[in-house]
């Protein structure tokens, strides 16, 4: 870093002390505490805001492999002034709980033979009665606002719609260009008798089963990759309505050759609110644009609500029905979705909500005057509140939380909280947040005697004028007068976030302070929660601009003088591999570094990844283009492998198709001729979200990976 850069930072501390460095106890964070981590997720109130449900997800071992470990989601039930103990709602694995409009039954979902289908509980628990029993399976359970009917999804297959008498009645096939190449529409299924030394229609249709057979796939589609393998079909989401009792038959609602998310009844249940592409006639590949559509419950009637210049998504409507939230997007662009709240009494005037965040959660007071959502912001996830008066937001809670899974009801808000004492909990308070309580302890309890290190937030002032936060946590048993080694944390995306609130990172970070490190982590242009101009702020610069940010949140913590300037690492996934793979090429100030299932080479990265179209989003156009090339080149880390002397551990997912697998595999073999220290390492099966949802065992072997690849070097 430039001496004149240095000139440029300045650093301030945030509002955690640093006396409050660690939390009391005697307990080490150790790598298999993962296991005992409960992530809370789906809480919905009940009607009556007395009680609540909420989905438990655990990791348990595996009963078929004594080796292995597996995750459990069960529906647990709490009251919301604790009066009663959190308990289990049935001993069935089961997720998606949703409340009748009595408070009576709950609604939600269980695998059968592999598929998930909606079943019914009665709310003080029991067995579960099976309501659907849908080919395709059901799931995102929703109740009719008068008790009787239950709304859900379901998705299938190109091939399977073709099929469908119902969904496809006619037997109709796509009215959009099939894009195989000479055929001007979708072949029809041969009627003639496979045979591979018959005619042409015989030698089609024995192909044709080699396809269904799996022997074969055949890619006319734009995206084909899926996460973990090639998906040569398109698929659709549908929707069907069953009344709530047993021996029912359900009805769809949609059908065709589009796909449908999102969907909410009217309070008056006599329609629905949907989100579909806005030209059913485009290939949905092709197409960047969805609309919001009004609906008959027997598919009927579809009436256009809001047309866009861009993708729309629909929230939630106002219990009076009169307002419904909404945001709208831009496709293959860097933007920040508007929040805007629809007037169905006045179409003609949109309220639009003045946040330059990314906004979730949407939820309504059951007087419908105020408007409650999160957003993602400087490192937290806080709950706001706006409204329909004055649609200025409200925050209700701080920076140094992720609040999720928000709820309202008459006189409450309820939330699973994230915050650095406690990955997750669930929280009720009043509708301002004034008086939360915490009213779960599925991680108090292991962690109460725990020792956890707090971060201490700064900030420094970038090149461009950009004020870039970060985070520095020092070692769990810091003592004065002694240096420690520094591990810089990098965050992917690269429109991620990090933060406080973040929880995917919790135990990670928690593992490496209790192994003697200091860590840090920061929010360098191009992060999201800071608005659209600091969004746009890596475009074309995937590079040497961040890495001005990271480094300097590096040395800002090293100013501080307890760590080791000699000894210090850096790792990070997706994005972030990608930014340590280029800092590996530009500096030799690491000890060690490990980037994992990065992006290497942005040419090959567009065609083996699915997260392809960050390509011309970000860098202007496509490979084959002439202006586009240099710059391609210009900011792929693979351009500068030789400068990389660095010892260097590579990870990788082995079916990782988010990024690639390739990139790893290139950047390692190049390594390897150039005889510089390398070491590779594939995961079998893993995806790109092994740190995240992953086989629990591959996921602490990475994480000691790391620990021990560093430690070669980290004496």
């Amino acid at each position: 870093m430039k001496k004149a850069l240095l000139l440029l930072l300045s650093f301030i501390a945030g509002s955690i002390p640093p006396s409050a460095i660690a939390q009391k106890g005697n307990g080490q964070i150790q790598v298999t505490d993962m296991i005992q981590i409960k992530q809370i997720s789906g809480l919905t109130l009940s009607h009556d805001g007395k009680k609540m449900a909420f989905t438990v997800t655990s990791i348990v071992p595996d009963n078929k492999n004594n080796k292995e470990y597996t995750y459990e989601s069960h529906v647990w039930l709490a009251s919301t002034d604790n009066s009663f103990a959190p308990k289990l709602l049935t001993d069935s694995v089961a997720s998606q709980p949703a409340w009748s409009a009595d408070d009576h039954i709950i609604a939600l979902v269980h695998l059968v033979k592999g598929k998930s289908q909606v079943f019914t509980v009665s709310a003080n628990g029991g067995k579960l009665q099976q309501l659907t029993n849908n080919r395709y399976g059901a799931s995102s359970p929703q109740w009719s606002p008068n008790g009787k009917q239950i709304l859900f999804s379901s998705s299938l297959t190109l091939a399977e719609l073709l099929k469908d008498s119902v969904l496809n009645a006619s037997g109709r096939i796509p009215a959009w260009p099939s894009e195989k190449p000479g055929f001007a529409q979708f072949p029809l299924t041969a009627k003639t008798a496979a045979d591979p030394n018959g005619s042409l229609e015989a030698i089609r249709a024995f192909l044709a089963q080699d396809e269904t057979d799996r022997k074969a796939k055949v890619f006319n589609k734009l995206n084909f990759e899926g996460e973990f393998t090639t998906e040569p079909e398109f698929r659709f989401t549908h929707y069907f309505i069953i009344d709530a009792q047993a021996g029912a038959t359900a009805h769809s609602v949609t059908s065709g050759f589009n796909s449908y998310s999102g969907a909410q009844f009217m309070p008056n249940g006599q329609s629905l609110v949907i989100t579909a592409a806005l030209d059913s006639l485009a290939n949905p590949d092709r197409s960047q644009q969805s609309a919001i559509y009004s609906v008959s419950l027997n598919g009927s009637k579809r009436l256009l609500i809001a047309k866009p210049n861009g993708s729309l998504n629909n929230g939630p409507i106002s219990p009076s029905g009169r307002y419904m939230v909404y945001t709208a997007g831009k496709g293959m662009e860097i933007n920040v979705p508007d929040i805007l709240i629809y007037d169905f009494q006045n179409p003609a005037k949109t309220i639009n909500v003045p946040l330059d965040r990314n906004a979730s959660n949407f939820t309504w007071s059951s007087d419908g005057k105020y408007l409650y959502f999160t957003a993602q912001s400087n490192g937290g996830i806080p709950v706001y509140r706006v409204s329909i008066i004055n649609p200025k937001p409200e925050q209700l809670s701080s920076f140094d939380a992720g609040m999720s899974a928000l709820d309202v009801s008459q006189s409450q808000i309820a939330y699973v909280k994230t915050e650095v004492a406690n990955p997750f909990e669930v929280y009720v308070s009043d509708m301002a947040n004034k008086q939360p309580k915490r009213i779960t302890s599925f991680n108090y309890e292991w962690l109460k005697d725990k020792k956890l290190s707090f971060p201490e937030k700064k900030y420094y002032t970038n090149s461009k004028g950009m004020k870039v936060e970060y985070w520095v946590m020092k070692p769990t048993n810091f003592t004065a007068n002694k240096k420690y080694p520094v591990m810089l944390q990098i965050h992917g995306g690269p429109t991620a976030m990090w933060g406080p609130g973040e929880a995917s990172m919790w135990h990670e970070y928690q593992y490496f302070c209790a192994q003697g490190y200091g860590v840090v982590y920061s929010n360098p242009r191009g992060s999201g929660g800071y608005g659209i101009n600091f969004l746009k702020g890596n475009y074309k610069d995937w590079g040497t601009g961040p890495t001005e940010d990271v480094l300097a949140a590096l040395d800002g913590t090293l100013a501080q003088g307890w760590g080791d300037p000699t000894k210090t690492v850096a790792t990070g996934g997706s994005y972030a591999g990608y930014l340590t793979a280029w800092l590996a090429g530009h500096t030799k100030r690491f000890t060690a570094i490990s980037s994992q299932r990065g992006v290497y080479d942005l040419t090959t990265f567009f065609g083996e990844g699915n997260a392809w179209r960050l390509v011309p989003m970000y860098f202007g156009g496509y490979p084959w283009e002439a202006a586009v090339k240099p710059i391609l080149a210009r900011e792929s880390p693979f351009t500068y492998v030789a400068n990389i002397t660095t010892p260097y551990l590579i990870l990788h997912g082995e079916t990782d198709l988010r990024t690639g697998i390739v990139q790893g595999e290139m950047m390692y073999k190049a390594l390897k001729v150039l005889n510089r220290p390398v070491e590779y390492v594939q995961h079998p099966g893993a995806t790109h979200e092994l740190t995240r949802s992953g086989n629990v065992r591959q996921r602490i072997d990475q994480m000691l990976r790391i620990y021990e690849f560093f430690g070669r070097y980290i004496k």
